[in-house]
């Protein structure tokens, strides 16, 4: 019986791993490729709305892409999410 992991690799699916640095007025967006050899790059700056943030999940959040976010404000250390 193959693994799970093998089987994901199959399937297609992938993870993107999101780091938000947030500030007052703005969020700066940084994204990871899944895999040892994945890919790190800034994404870019996006405004600290709701509605932004939603944008970004919506345009990132393709089909076959499993998103998990990781985030710094400043005071409280650093939290791990998942958007499926």
């Amino acid at each position: 019986m193959p693994s799970l992991m093998h089987r994901r690799r199959v399937l297609g699916d992938r993870i993107t791993h999101v780091g938000l640095d947030v500030h007052k007025d703005g969020i700066v967006v940084a994204l990871a490729e899944d895999g040892r050899r994945g890919e790190v790059r800034a994404y870019g700056r996006i405004a600290n709305t709701p509605a932004a943030l939603h944008r970004l999940v919506c345009k990132l959040g393709q089909e076959g892409v499993e998103l998990r976010f990781c985030y710094e404000d400043g005071v409280i250390p650093a939290r791990r999410y998942r958007f499926h």
